[in-house]
């Protein structure tokens, strides 16, 4: 008698060895290629005759050799024409590190910009996290095409269209991201902090702005800033383009010219680039009118072996950080816009607290965050650190500022959410960087930034916390019960009290409530 169970195990049979069939076929079509044949360069040291150099030079010179020249890019506006200044200015080199550029207004005009800098025989090093750029691989072959733009990609994605199969199948790697943001021209002026190539982090108008923080570099610092990308750049995790991407066609060139074109008459950049030039910053730049601050300034990023979970805990970026400015003394203000402390963290906060170290710290409300899952591993910690005595502040998503309180420079749009990432320790230190207070900066992904050794500067960022942005965020309080209010201080001297997260939806604090269940805070 036949077996009635028989066909129906044979085909569960074959239907398994195809699933694994299926699996490897997909395990070996994911294999990285080799990096053997990729190509070996690095920054150009003798750029001193070049533009740039020769209006930096006697500056530099007129001061130590251990200190370089910062000035803070806090305005939207400013922000981006100095990076189009910069390249307009470029003769021999631009090393770009993103980990986000959008195909947008933002990112075709900078990308026309590097382009055209190629044209001119300026050599174009672009390194992008592969997280950040859906959407643009054809225009990113095309570029590649260029003579004098190479352009490579930080852990890659193999599958295009369906990333989230990489994820399946190559999780440790692909869950290690490089999020550093560097912008270096002719190895004389760089950009570091926390902004990346977009609509939003420039405020161009009908975006939500992300308010950001940047700080331009010149001297010592830059030269520092060159060495580190060079290390990414040869790392083992940075693709050239050619070896990930098809290949593109002529038609993809001529559609960023097009774009680039359209957007100089679009209505919407055209209203862009008349706010750009009626703030005043694209002409500070021509005319080279910008205050200086002369003082010691370190470039720390994180090794690039990190972003492959190789990196020991003393070579990363927390570890620079502390033994350059040292732990608190008497205050510390912390601007971080995903603010995920773990418990020993709160722990360790508190315990500075205890001491009798102020401890300010600002990040987003639940209405300004762009990342619901990121407030749902931060909301456990407030309790906690208001008992501790430390002074908390919510970002208010429908005001229009920077963190200095300014309005110039903020475009049409009425929302905003922080972006900036920058600490404050003692009134002596400085950090403006890419780094994030939460676990995925700490351990997983790569990061880089400025401290700057700095009285004036950190006052200017110490005085915002006294001054601004009491007017720009909700103060978050306990009741005497253990229940938290949020304030909301006006400029007409009104406080009005909430109750519940100021502005947020019923939806909005669910959506939390949920996320706050999973096991995922260590991913945050």
């Amino acid at each position: 008698m036949a077996n009635p169970f028989h066909n129906t195990t044979k085909k569960t049979l074959l239907i398994r060895c195809s699933l694994v069939l299926f699996l490897l076929f997909f395990a070996s079509a994911c294999s990285l290629p080799s990096l053997q044949q990729r190509s070996v360069s690095t920054a150009f040291t003798d750029t001193g005759e070049t533009p740039l150099g020769q209006s930096i030079g006697p500056m530099v010179a007129q001061h130590p050799a251990d200190v370089s020249g910062v000035h803070l890019l806090i305005e939207p506006y400013e922000a981006m024409a100095a990076r189009v200044h910069l390249a307009r200015s470029a003769e021999r080199s631009i090393d770009a590190q993103y980990y986000i550029w959008h195909g947008d207004i933002a990112g075709i005009l900078l990308f026309e910009e590097l382009f055209q800098a190629a044209e001119r025989g300026v050599r174009v090093r672009l390194l992008l996290d592969d997280n950040g750029t859906q959407g643009i691989d054809p225009l990113l072959a095309a570029l590649n095409t260029h003579p004098n733009i190479e352009i490579r990609l930080f852990n890659p994605f193999l599958h295009r269209n369906a990333r989230w199969f990489g994820f399946l199948t190559d999780f440790s790697r692909l869950n290690r991201r490089m999020h550093n943001k560097l912008y270096v021209v002719d190895n004389q002026v760089a950009i570091v902090g926390g902004r990346n190539i977009g609509d939003e982090y420039f405020q161009v108008p009908e975006q939500t702005a992300f308010i950001d923080a940047d700080l331009l570099g010149v001297g010592p610092v830059v030269q520092e800033s060159s060495k580190y990308f060079d290390r990414y750049w040869a790392s083992d995790s940075s693709y050239p383009v050619e070896l990930i991407l098809d290949k593109p066609t002529a038609k993809e060139l001529e559609e960023l010219h097009r774009k680039a074109t359209a957007y100089n008459t679009e209505k919407k950049a055209e209203r862009y680039m008349r706010a750009l030039n009626a703030s005043g910053a694209v002409q500070r730049f021509l005319d080279g009118d910008l205050p200086w601050h002369w003082v010691q300034v370190k470039m720390i990023s994180d090794p690039p072996a990190k972003g492959l979970g190789k990196a020991s805990s003393e070579d990363l970026l927390p570890a620079k950080l502390f033994a350059l400015a040292g732990l608190p003394e008497k205050n510390m203000e912390l601007i971080s816009p995903y603010f995920v402390p773990m418990e020993d963290d709160i722990k360790a906060m508190a315990g500075l607290a205890g001491k009798g170290i102020k401890l300010q710290i600002l990040t987003n409300s639940l209405a300004a965050t762009d990342v619901a899952a990121v407030h749902s591993g931060y909301i456990d910690s407030r309790v906690p650190l208001l008992k501790a005595g430390i002074g908390l502040y919510e970002w208010r998503f429908s005001m229009s500022g920077d963190l200095m309180g300014h309005r110039e420079g903020i475009g049409q749009s009425s929302a905003s959410s922080l972006h900036a990432k920058t600490f404050t320790i003692d009134g002596k230190h400085l950090f403006v960087g890419s780094f994030n207070f939460d676990p995925r900066s700490i351990k997983l992904n790569t990061e880089c930034g400025f401290i700057v050794h700095s009285e004036l500067l950190t006052a200017q960022m110490e005085q915002a916390f006294r001054l601004a942005i009491p007017y720009l965020a909700y103060e978050v309080r306990l009741t005497p019960e253990g229940a938290l209010y949020w304030l909301e201080h006006r400029e007409d001297g009104q406080v009005i009290r909430h109750d519940t997260e100021p502005d947020s939806s019923w939806w909005q604090r669910r959506a939390v409530d949920v996320f706050s269940l999973l096991p995922i805070k260590w991913l945050l």
